[in-house]
């Protein structure tokens, strides 16, 4: 059966949560459903699932952003999961071409991203997909 790419909703909430605590191999917080749950029906923050057979085997969140970071209209690409044992079909990068044509649909012309410099699997998916380093830098505040 192929892959179905659609909105997120509220009934795969718990299937993205299984799909997270698989790749983190730790239990999800509810401040991160709560998140997730913001993406659902939401105009500027998007979630899109793979599902293959009825089952959800993947995730994508997205934001828009208006005024922010001195950009007029940015999109982002908060987060991408997909079940360990699916990594490497093609799946992630399915997702974010579904998270991309929805930010193309409302106006959205540069989309961001961000990446630990050390995480070398992600920044090589990144790259592929046609990211490349932007004007920003990373701040970080620890208290």
């Amino acid at each position: 059966m192929p892959l179905n790419l659609r909105p997120m909703t509220q009934e795969d909430l718990s299937e993205v949560q299984r799909i997270q605590a698989r790749i983190t191999r730790q239990p999800v917080p509810q401040p991160w459903m709560d998140m997730l749950a913001e993406h659902v029906d939401n105009t500027y923050r998007l979630g899109y699932v793979a599902e293959e057979s009825g089952a959800v085997l993947g995730f994508i969140l997205g934001e828009i952003k208006i005024g922010g970071f001195g950009t007029e209209l940015s999109g982002w690409l908060e987060l991408v999961g997909v079940e360990p044992n699916h990594m490497g079909s093609g799946m992630g990068a399915a997702l974010v071409e579904a998270l991309f044509n929805a930010l193309r649909e409302r106006g959205v012309q540069e989309i961001y991203t961000a990446v630990r410099w050390d995480s070398g699997d992600m920044l090589a998916f990144f790259k592929k997909l046609g990211f490349d380093q932007s004007a920003f830098i990373n701040l970080r505040l620890k208290d």
